[in-house]
């Protein structure tokens, strides 16, 4: 038996920071958009701010990057995968905590959620309201994201030790790239076959398998770049020294998406097509964001995005995710402003600052003491020296 590529530690990578921080901020803007009528009043910028929506995609693209990435590593080096049941521990102290006190507040405090009814309830603090049209409460539109996203949580240990099986090393890129376009590409098609309605069906996870599957395909790359397997794909290092060009691709790839290729602004359906494009041109536009910051070699610029208060910002970005909503149905109902109406500037910003706080307070007093419980509970016989630096480099590279 051959012994194992020698392959660097596996290691946090702060530039993806700058990731979580543009996600965020852009679901802000959409939201923002939408709430003062800019998403849908024909004007210059509608289509735009409509479009920022594209935020979600950013995420789950990081999403299977980071979380795919411990288990590709611990192939090419010959350790052993993470325990699914600690990952699901760190992912649930992760999200839950701080996503029940954001139902609790929102389903008790905001005068459009009076008529909130026990299956309201239930709904939103196990994750199943997207699986019915209508569901989603006053300032906790955006949860539907967070749902898809924790069956992703849940299956991944499934997924990865599927493409972890055997002898192969690499993740199994090809496989990746064909079972998530399989995926999403049959529930489209579905979908634009009238078989199943646009909702609630493109809140489900099937419909965002390609995304999932792109930050998947990226970590395996990335693993395998490194230890030196995949040279093939020594493209995306080529792609990550030019971080410019990636992002004016990104941008031009962005504006496509604001004309009538990507389906309707406001609320209305879209069909199967437009559904179909605009999932294409999203992932493009998350990979074409990630790349620059994930592969290559270190540079002023990612030395810049991983640090200071783009660090911070990514700290809290979670919190800014599940507060902002909040924030904004505050500012119409303390106002009396109607909807779809005021400026988007001033709201947007009121939003932004007012979501900060929110999420600095969420952060410091939810988040990063769970963060640190996660890390000594449930406890398990002490590990080796090496095994408890592998375990420290997981979780780091996966926060």
């Amino acid at each position: 038996m051959s012994a194992p590529i020698s392959t660097p530690t596996l290691h946090r990578v702060p530039a993806l920071d700058a990731v979580r921080v543009i996600g965020s901020v852009a679901v802000v803007g959409h939201h923002v958009g939408f709430a003062t009528g800019v998403n849908t009043s024909g004007g210059d910028w509608g289509g735009w701010l409509a479009r920022l929506d594209a935020g979600v995609a950013v995420f789950f693209v990081l999403s299977g990057f980071l979380l795919f990435r411990p288990w590709v590593h611990a192939k090419a080096t010959g350790k052993a995968a993470p325990d699914p049941a600690r990952y699901l521990w760190r992912r649930a102290m992760r999200i839950l905590p701080a996503y029940w006190v954001a139902v609790v507040v929102c389903l008790f405090v905001l005068p459009r959620n009076a008529d909130v009814t026990n299956a309201d309830w239930i709904r939103h603090l196990t994750f199943t309201q997207i699986y019915e049209a209508g569901n989603l409460k006053h300032g906790l539109s955006q949860t539907w994201s967070l749902a898809t996203e924790v069956v992703f949580y849940l299956l991944l240990p499934v997924f990865a030790t599927f493409l972890m099986s055997g002898r192969h090393r690499s993740g199994r890129p090809w496989t990746i790239v064909g079972v998530s376009v399989l995926i999403t590409g049959a529930w489209v098609g579905l979908i634009g076959g009238g078989v199943l309605t646009p909702t609630p069906h493109t809140m489900w996870l099937p419909a965002y398998a390609l995304w999932f599957g792109a930050g998947m395909l990226l970590a395996a790359v990335h693993v395998g770049l490194r230890d030196g397997r995949m040279p093939r794909w020594g493209f995306l290092d080529a792609m990550a020294a030019a971080p410019l060009a990636c992002w004016a691709a990104a941008v031009a790839v962005f504006a496509i998406s604001t004309t009538p290729v990507g389906g309707p602004n406001g609320l209305e359906e879209p069909t199967g097509g437009e559904f179909a494009a605009k999932l294409v041109l999203y992932v493009l536009l998350a990979v074409l964001i990630v790349v620059p910051l994930a592969f290559g070699p270190e540079t002023r610029t990612k030395l810049a995005l991983g640090g200071g208060t783009v660090k911070w910002l990514g700290a809290v970005s979670y919190g800014l995710f599940l507060w902002h909503p909040f924030v904004i149905e505050s500012i119409y109902w303390v106002t009396g402003r109607p909807e779809f109406s005021g400026s988007f500037f001033w709201t947007f910003v009121i939003t932004l600052g007012g979501g900060l706080v929110l999420a600095a307070v969420c952060y410091y007093l939810i988040e990063s003491p769970c963060q640190r419980f996660s890390q000594r509970w449930p406890r398990t016989p002490r590990p080796s020296s090496t095994e408890s630096q592998s375990r420290t480099a997981q979780a780091s590279a996966v926060s």
